[in-house]
């Protein structure tokens, strides 16, 4: 509770307290405090709002030092307009057993939209002390056409049941009678699905039914009250309709007998015509279900996301293909408003070990001309979650602006330009590391204790190589002697400056042509670790002929793109060229920041 200054805090809140709503979600305590001093003096006041937003929820709490003054403002300032909108004040209800009680509480209906709550105040105020009364309204604040009074006493309530129920207001009859909880509507009435007799018919647009031809359908079944098509300012079908029968057995016969029936090659639907707010009600209800059944899925790890889909893949082709490793539920391919395949869809298992298997077996697997990407499927926001953290852990510090691939401005660590200087031996039974990788293991070994791990490697110049040191290096790999010869060609011809830029396709596309192919069958055989090495065996001489001081960063930088996108450059020498200048401007630029930086810093 906000205590406003030079107020003072006492006083009986219980019998001087003030209940104030409608407001406009702007007003503040200080707007208040203006308003309700002018009926006396204020203990405090306070705008309840929402714990997370900390927007006001239209109502307020007004503490009067006074009973007398509290009654002053109700009976003075009721609906009186506070920033457009008229506030509506009732005394402050600390005990919520009285309002739930229902004694006293009126249920008005079938109000002339004309009639807001003061207005209906005034109408049932003649009758006895109201504690509370409300019309409802929508999200736009218009008029539901029913509201609530809220009497002192149960008398009140009955006398004006008695005398305003039937009466006209505003030449409309209106209904007055007890208010009642939705459970005892329940057992009083039943469910409307038990006792309609109102029906909604539709999809007979195509038919051009007439009036009689539509009331004729329904005529065999009881006593129509009334029977009307929907139709449009032309007076054009709009394709459905209601009727009403005098009997909940008539109207329920109509609609087992008629509905999915043709009428003129169009399949009918009938049933039981519903309010909007209960159809909403029914539809969030089903969505709720579907969205919790969804959740347990993928709590479960039972549904699998499948992407790269070739196009004349359809639904029953993706659960044949994955109907082997065990029994689906659901097979699905999505598709844009045309009909088109997206190019991905999912697969839901009845078990987490099948789904598993799913993965093992089906990620990088060939189905008609593409390999798929299969994995465990995710909900929108743990995907969003998962991928910010990854974007952030790998472009921290990093340059931006390489958009060849879905890692946007990458540079991996672990892919280094090879250098012509010496290595540790390497025993005859390790496995030799890719000619792109090479530096990593040197930087480790150079890098001081307690050194902040690098994060992004500087652009790796050629050293020129001291020909007295020469002899103190242990004999070197015929890869890494090809390696020099290619880095000392490059140096004593002055071609490959830090900042150059070639124009890479002549020797791209000659050894583009000279490439054995690396066909998508011998890919796919491999695991993924494999698939890249190879990948990468192929783009590295290609990319070392245009740019041999920053091979090593490009192909790594390709590698990160998806095998099918990287199977493709290595075909079309166009594409690879267009993706090793877009590496070179983010190596460039990366390398102009950290100068930048550099000069800033001295």
């Amino acid at each position: 509770m906000n205590s406003l200054p030079n107020q003072p805090t006492t006083g009986n809140y219980g019998i001087a307290s003030l209940y104030c709503g409608d407001l406009d979600p702007d007003i503040t305590e200080a707007n208040l405090y203006d308003k309700f001093s002018q009926a006396g003096p204020v203990a405090s006041i306070r705008v309840c709002r929402d714990v997370v937003t900390k927007r006001s929820l239209g109502y307020a709490y007004i503490n009067f030092q006074q009973a007398m003054d509290a009654e002053r403002a109700l009976d003075t300032m009721n609906y009186e307009l506070i920033k457009g909108r008229p506030m509506r004040l009732m005394w402050s209800q600390r005990d919520p057993s009285l309002r739930k009680s229902g004694v006293g509480n009126v249920f008005i209906k079938n109000l002339d939209k004309s009639i807001d709550n003061k207005s209906l105040y005034d109408t049932f105020s003649v009758f006895g002390n109201i504690l509370s009364c409300k019309v409802a309204h929508d999200e736009r604040n218009n008029s539901k056409g029913y509201g609530f009074v809220h009497f002192e006493t149960q008398d009140a309530s009955d006398q004006a049941i008695q005398k305003v129920n039937g009466m006209l207001l505003n030449d409309k009859k209106v209904y007055v009678g007890r208010f009642m909880t939705r459970k005892e509507r329940m057992e009083t009435l039943g469910h409307p699905a038990t006792r309609f007799t109102n029906i909604y018919v539709k999809n007979f647009g195509d038919a051009a039914l007439s009036d009689e031809e539509f009331q004729a359908l329904f005529d065999p079944y009881g006593k129509i009250v009334s029977c009307v098509i929907m139709k449009d300012d032309n007076g054009k079908s709009r394709g459905f309709g209601f009727v009403s029968y005098e009997t909940h057995e008539a109207a329920k016969q109509a609609v087992d007998a008629l509905n999915s029936s043709e009428v003129k090659t169009c399949k009918l639907y009938v049933a039981r015509a519903q309010k909007k707010n209960e159809r909403q009600a029914e539809l969030r209800e089903k969505y709720e279900k579907l969205k919790m059944e969804r959740l347990n899925r993928y709590q479960q790890g039972v549904n699998l996301y499948v992407k790269n889909l070739d196009d004349v893949i359809d639904d029953a082709r993706l659960h044949e293909e994955f109907s082997v490793y065990g029994n689906i539920t659901s097979a699905k391919i999505m598709v844009d408003e045309k009909g088109n395949t997206k190019g991905f869809g999912f697969v839901c298992f009845s078990s987490p070990d099948e789904a598993t298997k799913a993965v093992t077996e089906m990620n990088g697997r060939i189905i008609v001309s593409k390999p798929l990407f299969v994995a465990l499927a995710q909900r929108k926001e743990e995907r969003k979650q998962h991928l910010a953290a990854q974007h952030a852990v790998r472009t921290q510090g990093m340059p931006r602006g390489f958009i060849g691939h879905a890692y946007s401005g990458m540079i991996p660590t672990n892919y280094l330009m090879p250098v012509a200087q010496p290595r540790p031996f390497m025993a005859t039974n390790q496995v030799p590391r890719p000619r792109w990788a090479q530096q990593q293991q040197q930087g480790q070994m150079r890098q001081q204790p307690g050194a902040w791990p690098m994060q992004v490697p500087s652009v790796v110049q050629v050293q020129p190589r001291m020909q007295g040191a020469q002899g103190n290096q242990r004999p070197q790999s015929s890869m890494q002697n090809q390696q020099q010869s290619m880095a000392n060609g490059a140096r004593q011809q002055g071609r490959y400056g830090s900042n150059t830029v070639r124009n890479p396709m002549l020797p791209m596309t000659e050894l583009i042509m000279n490439q054995e192919p690396l066909s998508s069958t011998i890919l796919n055989n491999a695991n993924p670790q494999e698939q890249k090495q190879m990948l990468g065996e192929k783009l590295y001489p290609i990319i070392q002929a245009a740019q041999p001081e920053l091979a090593g960063k490009i192909t790594g930088m390709l590698l990160e793109m998806e095998n099918s996108e990287i199977l493709h450059m290595l075909e079309d020498s166009t594409s690879l060229n267009s993706k090793v200048n877009e590496a070179v401007a983010v190596l460039q630029a990366h390398q102009q920041k950290l100068a930048d930086q550099q000069k800033i810093a001295k």
